[in-house]
């Protein structure tokens, strides 16, 4: 790369998987939306995975963990698409039918990051703990967690198949990255089996970098 050039941060404009669905719902949207903005959901996945990359003690971990965390975003997108069709064009009876007449107070029918019981997005629900293997000890249970989820989900809409098709393609991915998860464990328990230390500038012992 020359000097003064810059680089660009490539995102294909699609979605992952196409979402394509005919009827609304608000009440399945009230359900779903916990995969947006609960503590299972795609965006504190996406949020946990990209700042614990930067703790892994080995480059695999760390681009397995920036390739899911990157990954999660596009969840992120594919879940505010289906909460988006399922409640576009619904007037604000309907939203309040289906228990979302507060919601609709607050944020229109905009997409918010909330859980299915209506409690905001908090960071507290990341786990970030500056020990490799104790996050993905974490992560392989958070995917577990979301896959969970995701069947309950499938299982509240076994009428639409046009939310089932997507549901199922999340929750394929979720079984996906819990075992590339596997595989950075087991990479990371090896790379601190070896007990490699060095003295940094400081004169101070670290275990690895």
């Amino acid at each position: 790369m020359g000097k003064g050039e810059l680089l660009m941060w490539t995102y294909n404009k699609v979605l992952e998987y196409p979402i394509n669905i005919k009827n609304r719902n608000p009440q399945l949207a009230k359900f779903i939306i916990s995969q947006y903005g609960g503590p299972d959901g795609e965006l504190s996945a996406s949020l946990r995975y990209l700042s614990q990359r930067f703790g892994m003690p080995d480059q695999t971990a760390k681009a397995i963990l920036n390739d899911i965390g990157t990954e999660e975003l596009a969840h992120l997108e594919m879940v505010g698409t289906i909460i988006h069709q399922l409640t576009d064009g619904c007037c604000p009876e309907e939203l309040k039918q289906a228990g979302l007449g507060s919601y609709y107070t607050d944020h229109g029918w905009g997409v918010y990051p909330q859980s299915a019981a209506g409690v905001p997005f908090n960071a507290t629900c990341l786990a970030c703990k500056g020990d490799a293997i104790a996050n993905l000890q974490e992560d392989l249970a958070a995917e577990q967690k979301a896959r969970a989820t995701y069947e309950k989900l499938i299982d509240l809409c076994a009428d639409d198949p046009d939310v089932i098709d997507p549901l199922r393609f999340l929750r394929e991915r979720e079984i996906v990255h819990f075992q590339r998860f596997g595989e950075a464990l087991r990479g990371v328990q090896e790379k601190l089996s070896e007990k490699k230390f060095y003295m940094n500038s400081n004169n101070n012992c670290n275990m690895y970098r």
